[in-house]
């Protein structure tokens, strides 16, 4: 099974209740735009050998691995407003949770008109350095602003969404998008970095204590500063892109009080935020399993986009834009080869 094929089986089983108008306007199409983030090798690093890799067991079923060719795969909504979304899957920079996190998401924003688009980046373990995954971020977002108009999609409406470690990621370009993690390669380095706004979803933002006990830590550890680089919250300016926060109080990966003291250092940057934290939901939970108060997120989320005029108004919008976030089905306990040996972020 090739790895798209599997993407779309994931997609499949992920969409079972959301009915045939939202298979109808699924990202997952018969060819994704995909561009490769470097016209040559990427920077720092060999890389490693072999296909990718495709979990299929425990928490890391439909995660990828083994990424020696970094890309953004870009799905086209069948009604486009010239939003974009860069998809950012979490699994503790050792895999990247596409099948649970990514395409559910990337689902439900093409019914929203909006364009997802995914990041496959690289995971430092697998022969590269911990800035890896920050310079493809950076890349992919100067990627889309040099191919916007091709794309259908305004360069002033390009927004991250990440999860986990995948939120690390995208707090990451929204607070640092002035460094580069990378020497300009070509004439897309001449694009800028910084999202227009941010959604961090269970977010990994800080490396510090108390809070640096996950995987994402251990991962980008190789660095000797990567405590202070990769702290989303220290390096908070007032030009920080507006930013959404959810996350759950009963989390036993991320402490919530790591997202409590990121909003709080965005309100206090005057940086426009919003958070929101639901008693129970634990970790990983994507768009959420029906019927609990993490299936709200999405609802919330599309309602502060509207509000900051990067959706079209609920009257405009597709019918699934207020509604609950479509049927998934709960992540099975970890178990076997793929599973979680410490932590999932």
């Amino acid at each position: 099974m090739t790895l798209r094929n599997a993407l779309l089986a994931v997609a499949a089983a992920c969409l079972v209740g959301f009915g045939t108008t939202a298979a109808a306007q699924a990202p997952a199409g018969p060819v994704p735009v995909t561009f490769k983030l470097w016209p040559g090798p990427p920077p720092d690093g060999k890389g490693p050998s072999g296909p990718e890799r495709i979990g299929r067991s425990g928490t890391g079923v439909g995660a990828v691995a083994n990424i020696a060719t970094p890309r953004i795969e870009v799905y086209r909504p069948a009604q486009p407003n010239g939003t974009a979304v860069l998809l950012i899957g979490g699994g503790g920079y050792f895999r990247i949770g596409i099948g649970h996190e990514v395409t559910p998401t990337a689902q439900w924003l093409a019914a929203l008109g909006v364009t997802p688009v995914v990041l496959y980046y690289r995971l430092p373990g697998e022969g590269w350095t911990a800035k890896a995954p920050f310079q493809d971020g950076e890349r992919a977002m100067r990627l889309l602003r040099a191919h916007a108009a091709e794309l259908g999609i305004d360069p002033h409406r390009i927004g991250v969404l990440g999860f986990s470690a995948g939120g690390n990621l995208a707090g990451i370009l929204a607070t640092r998008f002035g460094d580069d993690f990378y020497a300009p390669v070509d004439a897309v380095d001449r694009q800028p970095v910084r999202p227009d706004f941010a959604g961090l979803i269970y977010p990994v933002s800080s490396l510090l204590p108390p809070y640096g006990t996950t995987r994402s830590r251990r991962e980008l550890s190789t660095q000797a500063d990567a405590d202070q680089a990769y702290t989303v919250q220290a390096h908070i300016t007032h030009e920080t892109s507006p930013s959404f926060v959810a996350h759950a109080v009963d989390d036993p990966i991320v402490k919530v009080g790591a997202s409590i003291e990121l909003f709080q250092d965005l309100i206090a940057h005057g940086v426009p935020a919003e958070l929101h934290v639901f008693e129970k939901g634990g970790h990983g939970w994507g768009l959420g399993t029906p019927g609990t108060r993490t299936a709200e997120w999405p609802r919330l989320f599309a309602s502060w986009c509207r509000s900051r005029g990067l959706l079209p108004p609920a009257a405009a919008a597709s019918p699934f834009a207020s509604s609950a976030a479509p049927t998934t089905a709960p992540a099975p306990p970890a178990t076997g080869a793929d599973a979680d040996d410490d932590s999932d972020d």
